[in-house]
């Protein structure tokens, strides 16, 4: 028996490290005789788990200390082995402690974020990272309690990346390389053309992918957390972390379009006035959009005022596509106001006029030891470095600044 694999790794994604499709053409037989010959041809991936085990039912290793093996050293004497693998892999995954901890004791206490990138990969099948922190009880009314000791903080710091982020990946790079091919809707190429028409330029903006990024896990340190109180019900607003689709939370200071939707999920719905709702933005972070008047008044950078009301959808059925094929549903809708949040969170402290405002993020790049950064590198940081200033400043509708540190 002959079986052949000619596969691709994810590819276009914010979450890919690649815009094109990679070959990987690999071959098993098997012998009458029981032995397995495995063929490579060409492989672009470096990382896999290559196994033999017997179905269908579950294998129990006995008699040998770990089933994990080098194949190339085999013998027929090693055997039999009731399971047997090999795993190949990149460099394994950093501690988000470690990484903030190294940061923070070698250039001071002064970063509220941190942001990893670096010139190889790491262990993990997503070429982004999600965010880790040491979020304290000096921001009230959030919904948001939680602290992570040990990041070598007292006060300052508030998140950063789990992980660093690899220079070759899709999210390291200005945009899509010209033959890119168009993905779906959540993928920046789906968008270029419509981006580049509505910019000065002509161009979408650059690092689309890392302002999606960044703007997400920055928003996660106030954002979403928080219920209502409607009747003396307490709604959840999401599932924590992220708005639920059925929240209406569009945005107050869009970053590229004129409709966005909440960076940290949610949508923009059109009320049809006919107990259906049509859907004219996703929640989904591809392109970058900003925050929803809800996000900023989280954040302290508006008051409970200055947040129009709102609302949920629950019980959401499909019904149909408009003739711009925008999603429509039928549901159930519950009006909400910032006091029903308020009412079940408490009132943000501090609120608006003793908020921070003024905010510093550390563009880290890494490099393995004895290593020097590679141009790339350098450049592409520092292009995220700029971009990130300019997205801050227009999301938050320039009532709060961002300052970058690159080291």
């Amino acid at each position: 028996m002959i079986i052949t694999w000619d596969l691709t790794e994810p590819f276009g994604s914010l979450l890919d490290f690649t815009w094109l499709k990679t070959v990987n053409r690999f071959q098993a037989v098997l012998h009458r005789d029981g032995s397995i010959e495995m063929s490579y041809k060409e492989l672009t991936a470096k990382d896999a788990i290559v196994a033999v085990y017997p179905a269908p039912h579950a294998a129990r290793p006995a008699g040998i200390r770990s089933p994990e093996v080098h194949f190339s050293s085999l013998t027929r004497r090693d055997g039999p082995f009731p399971a047997v693998y090999e795993s190949f892999h990149y460099l394994a995954l950093p501690r988000p402690q470690d990484l903030s901890c190294t940061i923070i004791k070698a250039l001071g206490d002064k970063f509220d974020f941190l942001a990893y990138y670096s010139d190889f990969r790491i262990d993990n099948q997503e070429a982004s990272s999600p965010s880790d922190g040491s979020v304290s009880s000096d921001v009230t009314g959030i919904g948001q309690t939680e602290h992570l000791p040990g990041r070598c903080s007292p006060s300052k710091f508030q998140l950063g990346f789990a992980q660093p982020v690899y220079v070759g990946s899709n999210e390291m790079q200005a945009g899509p390389p010209d033959g890119a091919p168009v993905g779906s809707n959540h993928d920046i190429t789906f968008y270029s053309q419509q981006l580049g028409e509505e910019s000065a330029d002509g161009k979408p903006l650059p690092y689309n992918y890392a302002m999606s990024h960044l703007g997400h896990e920055v928003g996660h340190r106030w954002a979403a957390y928080v219920s209502a109180k409607v009747n003396g019900e307490t709604i959840s607003l999401g599932s924590w972390p992220h708005w639920a689709h059925g929240l209406h939370a569009p945005v107050a200071f869009p970053y590229q379009r004129p409709t966005e939707a909440s960076t940290l999920g949610g949508a923009v719905w059109q009320d049809n006035l006919d107990g259906t709702y049509t859907q004219l933005h996703d929640g989904y972070f591809v392109p970058a959009p900003g925050y929803s008047y809800l996000d900023l008044y989280l954040m302290g950078l508006i008051s409970a005022a200055e947040v129009p009301d709102f609302f949920l959808l629950r019980n959401l059925v499909p019904a149909g596509e408009d003739a711009n094929a925008r999603s429509i549903v039928k549901a159930d809708r519950i009006k909400l106001t910032i006091h029903d949040v308020i009412a079940a969170e408490g009132e943000r402290s501090p609120g608006v006029d003793h908020s921070q405002r003024k905010f510093n993020t550390g563009i880290v790049v890494i490099v393995e030891h004895g290593q020097k950064p590679s141009r790339e590198l350098i450049e592409r940081a520092n292009g995220i470095r700029k971009q990130w200033i300019d997205y801050w400043s227009t999301t938050t509708g320039h009532r709060a600044s961002m300052t970058v540190n690159p080291h």
